[in-house]
């Protein structure tokens, strides 16, 4: 089961609203939470990805990198039309099945928050054909109540305002369980300060850089600029990744399987001796893993190419519902992949995978 502090960070932190380029309510809270733990500092880049620092006392001491992304899928507001309604523009991936009669959230640029909808049309009001048919994303609208274009303005809406789809925070199966919008990736910002937390009162053989990239959902461009800022000799990559095993107890990604051994994906192979002694911690500790393919990326995919390579593993969960406004994440996961990320940043464990061959 988590603890109350873990359970308190999973609920605010995902409860914020940050899709990509648009993360500043989510690092000010980071922020206020690094400056809680014993650290040096916290830097940002120019995009807006931040970063607690915790510095060794050891000279020329390597520098290791703990990310996640603090972006979630969203919405911009694309078109205001005469009868006040808004037209929407995607950010990030989104099956437009997911959508319709959601409830949303609109923000403004002075962070005024206003309630809405994804507008529905009847089925008696639609063709036969026209039933058979998805709606797909520029047809939908977002409804916030207006009777015309002039009560949004006044409201303060504008084009490229974010959107998010309501997703409340409920803990279910006694705990065993967490449903949520933006898990994807929120995890990693929840591992990032739970990591700091033990980490608080030791001593490093290392420079720990822990925090959360912008803009990961729309093509890992803050791991980029991160990366270039850090020149890290070792990265640690968190994110959210999909389970598909609600009708499948075979499938990739299982919950309650435990941490994610992300063997290969879209944009990256793991490094090799890292991945493998990733998988010995975990054999040796007792911490339930599941190996793990995807077409897809994480960060990890910009950061080991910056500079002359970076050698680079993931520390990942999956969740059902990902890049839905209902994430389902198993708690037993968090704990699994929370171990495995304290036993494997000793640095004896993976020292010797930085020298070069």
């Amino acid at each position: 089961m988590l603890n109350k502090q873990q359970l308190e960070w999973f609920e605010t932190i995902t409860q914020l609203d940050g899709v990509s380029g648009h993360e500043h309510e989510v690092a000010k809270y980071l922020k206020q939470e690094y400056l809680k733990f014993n650290i040096d500092e916290v830097i940002q880049d120019n995009l807006g990805s931040i970063l607690a620092v915790k510095k060794s006392k050891k000279p020329n001491a390597p520098k290791v990198l703990v990310l996640g992304h603090m972006d979630e899928v969203g919405f911009l507001v694309r078109e205001v039309t005469e009868t006040g309604v808004l037209k929407i523009h995607p950010v990030g991936g989104w099956f437009s099945q997911t959508l319709l009669a959601h409830r949303v959230r609109v923000t403004t640029r002075h962070q005024q928050q206003y309630p809405g909808t994804i507008g529905s049309i009847p089925p008696h009001m639609l063709s036969p054909e026209e039933r058979m048919k998805p709606m797909d994303i520029p047809q939908m609208l977002v409804d916030v109540g207006a009777r015309n274009k002039d009560e949004v303005k006044t409201m303060g809406i504008q084009v490229g305002d974010m959107i998010v789809l309501q997703g409340e925070f409920e803990v279910l199966n006694n705990g065993e369980r967490l449903l949520s919008k933006a898990f994807d990736n929120r995890y990693g910002c929840v591992m990032g300060l739970d990591l700091l937390s033990e980490l608080h009162d030791q001593e490093l053989d290392f420079d720990l850089y822990v925090g959360a990239s912008v803009q990961e959902e729309v093509g890992l461009r803050g791991a980029q600029t991160v990366s270039n800022l850090v020149k890290p000799d070792l990265a640690i990559v968190l994110d959210c990744s999909p389970a598909n095993d609600a009708l499948d107890s075979k499938a990739l990604g299982k919950l309650g399987a435990g941490v994610l051994v992300r063997v290969m994906d879209g944009n990256m192979i793991a490094t090799k001796d890292l991945i493998y002694k990733f998988v010995d911690v975990c054999k040796e500790n007792d911490i339930d893993h599941q190996y793990y393919f995807s077409p897809g990326g994480t960060d990890a995919g910009a950061v080991h190419k910056s500079g002359e390579g970076v050698k680079t593993l993931t520390c990942c969960l999956c969740a059902r519902n990902i890049h839905t406004s209902s994430s389902i994440l198993d708690t037993h996961d968090y704990l699994s992949a929370k171990e495995a990320l304290v036993k494997f940043i000793d640095i004896k464990i993976w020292g010797d995978v930085l020298a070069k061959d």
